[in-house]
């Protein structure tokens, strides 16, 4: 297995308390940013790493660093967003159940190099036994003097709290997750202005992952330039992933982002191969919201090279041939399971969660939806196939946050690659409903009119 600079103490027993999780090295970054290092060489050694935002988007975090406003006399926020809601990913509930001290460290550092004296990590409802262990690690890391005024005699003052969500998936949006914080309803903004200039409370706020500042411990520790000769280029460091569907060993994983989709799926040291000795249908390589891969383009890119576990690579040939790394939700679905079926789910699921503010989405979630219970449940027109393609067509693109695009894409990429399994499910309606339910055709449900 390759390197691991998050998950490496996890097996020790007691990680999760503050004397052990000290005595393994812990807070040794806070230690060397506020008694060795400026702010500014903080900043430019999170940019050196070439750490990029491991909630999604992949953006660079130094960058995004640089572009918070630096008003005289306003304040400025650091927000975390735990507010993991994403599909097949749960790695950062990992991190924070079994390591949450290192999550307290990166805010100071991170808080630090921003010039922000207030943090707050923002979780979701349903985490509510993960915000007692987390909130257990900032009482800790106050009493021993690594929060509140005049940390370690620096002169530099943090606080850092923990709220919780309400288990809406709009939230894990910077700016609706901003509107929550606030007491509002969780409903994105409209951008610009970015965050990085009015915020929180209008005030220059940094919204940044859970992994993404935990990242930032080991960068200060050995070095920005250290962090970066791991991965394959601009996909530097360490990524953690969530492997789920019907694989041997699902869980979570640190992996160099330099492997190949070949050896995470079949090596005993990650999902060790498909579960009963089953086929490889399809993957879908970042979580819920990116383009599900056939089993051809899985391993390979359309040029025939090898697929890498990195972002450029599970990108390569954009969403006609590739998809994302995404949040790291890798879900590997073997030749029995149905295509329709799980995008029917991924699409139940985004319109229960859109908050209904843009109509596309608002409207086009919900006749995703209808459509694909037609088809699912042996009511489905062939003319049906080409209607969902046009609704994702004008909901992608076309609203305020990503969920539009988040809701259309899985289901643009389930055609594109599995149109004949739709097809099927037009000309079949028994046989389909008989292999994935069990069902004859009278006890078929009634369809929902679309």
């Amino acid at each position: 297995m390759g390197r691991q600079l998050l998950l490496d103490k996890v097996n020790v027993a007691g990680i999760n308390t503050y004397d052990v999780y000290r005595k393994e090295g812990g807070y040794r970054s806070v230690e060397k940013a506020l008694k060795k290092m400026t702010p500014e060489e903080v900043l430019e050694e999170v940019k050196t790493s070439g750490l990029r935002g491991r909630g999604g988007a992949g953006f660079p975090t130094g960058m995004k660093w640089s572009f918070i406003a630096k008003p005289e006399g306003v304040p400025r926020f650091l927000l975390c967003n735990a507010d993991e809601s994403e599909p097949g990913t749960f790695k950062d509930r990992y991190l924070m159940e079994k390591i949450p001290h290192l999550l307290v460290e990166g805010m100071v550092t991170s808080s630090y190099a921003l010039g922000a004296n207030q943090g707050y990590i923002y979780i979701r409802g349903e985490y509510m036994y993960v915000l007692r262990i987390l909130e257990k690690a900032i009482a800790e890391a106050y009493q021993n003097g690594w929060l509140g005024k005049n940390i370690l005699g620096s002169g530099y003052d943090f606080d850092l709290a923990v709220t919780c969500g309400a288990g809406a998936y709009i939230c894990g949006e910077e700016t609706a997750l901003i509107e929550s914080l606030e007491g509002e309803r969780g409903n994105p903004r409209i951008k610009p202005p970015f965050p990085a200039v009015k915020g929180l409370w209008q005030n220059p706020t940094v919204v940044n992952n859970v992994e993404t500042i935990a990242a930032v411990v080991p960068i200060i520790n050995d070095g920005g330039a250290e962090y970066a000769k791991i991965g394959i280029g601009r996909s530097t460091g360490t990524k953690l992933i969530s492997a789920s569907g019907n694989i041997n060993k699902p869980g979570v994983f640190e992996i160099e982002m330099n492997i190949t989709v070949e050896e995470f799926i079949y090596s005993d040291q990650y999902c060790g191969g498909i579960k009963n000795g089953k086929k490889l249908k399809a993957c879908v390589p970042g979580g819920s919201s990116v383009p599900i891969l056939p089993h051809y383009l899985v391993c390979k890119t359309a040029a025939g090279q090898d697929r890498l576990m990195s972002y450029e690579s599970l990108a390569d040939g954009g969403f006609a041939t590739g998809s994302m790394l995404g949040s790291g939700g890798f879900v590997v679905y073997d030749e029995d399971q149905c295509i329709v079926r799980n995008t029917w789910n991924f699409t139940r699921f985004y319109h229960h969660e859109s908050c209904g503010q843009c109509s596309p989405c608002r409207e086009g979630t919900g006749w995703m939806e209808k459509v694909l219970h037609r088809l699912e449940y042996g009511h489905g027109k062939m003319e049906d196939i080409d209607l969902l393609w046009d609704i994702q067509r004008k909901i992608e693109g076309n609203t305020i946050c990503p969920l539009g695009d988040a809701a259309a894409w899985p289901v643009a990429a389930a055609i594109r690659h599995f149109r004949e399994e739709f097809e099927w499910h037009v000309n079949e309606p028994v046989r389909c409903l008989e292999k994935n339910y069990g069902l004859v055709a009278e006890k078929v449900f009634e369809p929902v009119t679309a």
